[in-house]
């Protein structure tokens, strides 16, 4: 092989390096935290009250989505519970309008992944396994990387299956 060569396959190495560590940066969104319309604190309701994430995110069970709660379930409980604090106030404007609040997805899978809900909670998995220490948290954060390496790394730690049509319909 002739130094040219060598050259040119260690430059191509180098730039693959390059490119494949900046692909998996860019697929990274562990910290992303966006501002919420309303503050919610998760350390308030699943911490220090201790409300489990099921009785708010009740589709998780039943759906491959988690979703959101509806506003009458916030309401059940401040109705009555902190009547007077700002946000419950704005929550309370929000609900009687008629208008849902326009809420900012943290955790979010690419059009091409399926991830259902409904099957990890029914094996028992924790909620934060994937969502992280959730009752920790004044302000909701990602965690983990929630790629294919991270997903395929805790499947094969797990023994559930691998592969590609599991994820990938």
């Amino acid at each position: 092989m002739s130094f040219k060569t060598k050259v040119a396959v260690f430059l191509f190495i180098v730039i693959f390096y390059l490119l494949w560590s900046l692909a998996a940066e860019i697929n990274d969104n562990r910290g992303y935290s966006p501002v919420q319309p309303i503050p919610f604190s998760h350390k308030v309701h699943a911490g220090d009250n201790k409300i489990p994430c099921l009785y708010c995110h009740a589709h998780a069970e039943r759906s491959p989505h988690a979703t959101v709660p509806a506003m009458n379930v916030c309401m059940g409980c401040h109705n009555v519970v902190a009547t007077g604090k700002a946000q419950v106030v704005k929550l309370r404007q929000e609900y009687e309008s008629g208008r849902p609040i326009e809420w900012i997805r943290i955790h979010d899978m690419p059009d091409f992944v399926y991830f259902s809900h409904q099957q990890h909670v029914a094996k028992g998995i924790e909620c934060q396994a994937c969502h992280g220490p959730v009752e920790t948290m004044e302000r909701v954060f990602q965690a983990r990387r929630l790629n294919m390496g991270d997903c395929v790394s805790c499947h094969r730690q797990n023994n559930a299956p691998t592969s590609c049509n599991t994820c990938h319909n």
